[in-house]
């Protein structure tokens, strides 16, 4: 791993650009970690910059209007872009002029021009780039990790992986489910915004194939087939629920389906020749439960005592001291920004 630019201290100033709910999860989610300090926000909206200064005690010279003004504060390090998808190439673009660490919410960039022309930036190798999947940091994956490594369940041969939650209608009454208004105003449902089931939900799946798939001995994840599913499912232009099969190197496969429209679950299960790994809350859990099942059955309840964008944090504030251009294990690596693009593009596009 390439180590160049230097941060002389024994902790990382983080600035956060764009101020949305996710945002403030990881804003709220500094505290107690010794490596990292939030010391600066930047936001187009006066009324979003108010609050998350009276929350976060933020200097108000530290409070910017222009996302531009936080990057040239000499007392950041690292900024963390949470911007609608369609933004982040830009801003992740202009954070490598302005030579900052950058960790960039998923997904990192919703096209492949997009990832190519940052991996040409004269910059691209003198400073960290990180994609923010924090499910990759739970304790959870660091079992799952380890029961596949001491061959638990043999050479690995599948997965399948899913998330989708029904974001278009409400309860039933009576019987009759009731439409919600589709509000293209929501990230998720603009295309213009980089919105839909495959660049949200789908990314996650996607980061956990490559995941798993690095595990293999011997696997070139760069050696892929996607098969997409005929079934994909559209409301205008936007993408609520799709599937597809990826094959690795032709010799592991993963199937993934994402949906808006309906309940499907957040569950991952990887197939070894001996058995095989049921992971029961794979993206967003506060505890996890792992099961085992081979020539016997285990169930594993993993505790967590720190949020997941803590564990975030502080991994990716140690890589950044530590002088690497890239997060560690189990993070995403830049190769793994640059597959993940392209199979999301080919997804999209299939």
């Amino acid at each position: 791993m390439i180590k160049i630019y230097y941060i002389m201290s024994e902790v990382v100033n983080w600035g956060i650009i764009g101020l949305g709910n996710v945002a403030h999860e990881f804003a709220n989610s500094f505290y107690n970690i010794k490596n990292a300090n939030l010391i600066a926000i930047a936001s187009k909206s006066q009324n979003k910059l108010s609050k998350f200064k009276a929350n976060l005690n933020i200097d108000i010279n530290d409070c910017f209007d222009d996302y531009e003004k936080l990057l040239k504060s000499n007392k950041v390090d690292t900024v963390y872009i949470a911007l609608p998808n369609s933004l982040h190439y830009e801003w992740v673009h202009k954070s490598l002029n302005f030579k900052k660490h950058i960790l960039v919410e998923k997904p990192a960039f919703i096209n492949s021009q997009e990832t190519k022309k940052i991996f040409n930036h004269p910059s691209f190798n003198d400073f960290f780039i990180g994609e923010g999947f924090m499910f990759r940091y739970h304790p959870q994956i660091k079992k799952v990790i380890e029961l596949i490594k001491d061959n638990e369940i043999g050479n690995i041969t599948s997965m399948e992986s899913v998330f989708g939650k029904n974001l278009l209608f409400k309860k039933k009454i009576f019987g009759i489910f009731k439409s919600k208004k589709f509000d293209t105003n929501k990230r998720i449902f603009n295309k213009s915004l980089g919105g839909g089931a495959i660049l949200d939900h789908g990314s996650y799946t996607v980061s956990m194939s490559l995941l798993i798939a690095s595990l293999i001995d011997g696997m070139n994840i760069k050696n892929y087939r996607l098969i997409n599913d005929d079934k994909k499912k559209m409301i205008e232009d936007i993408d609520i629920e799709s599937s597809i099969e990826l094959i690795f190197d032709d010799k592991f496969k993963s199937k993934i389906n994402v949906s808006f429209l309906n309940n499907v679950g957040n569950h991952t299960i990887i197939h070894g020749e001996n058995g095989k790994i049921i992971i029961s809350n794979t993206w967003c859990p506060d505890s996890g439960e792992i099961q085992l099942i081979n020539n016997k059955k285990k169930s594993f309840k993993i505790e967590n005592k720190k949020n997941l964008y803590s564990l975030e944090i502080e991994k990716i504030s140690d890589d950044i001291l530590n002088n690497n251009i890239e997060a560690s294990y189990p993070g995403t690596n830049k190769n793994e920004i640059l597959i993940s693009t392209q199979i999301l593009n080919e997804w999209l596009n299939g």
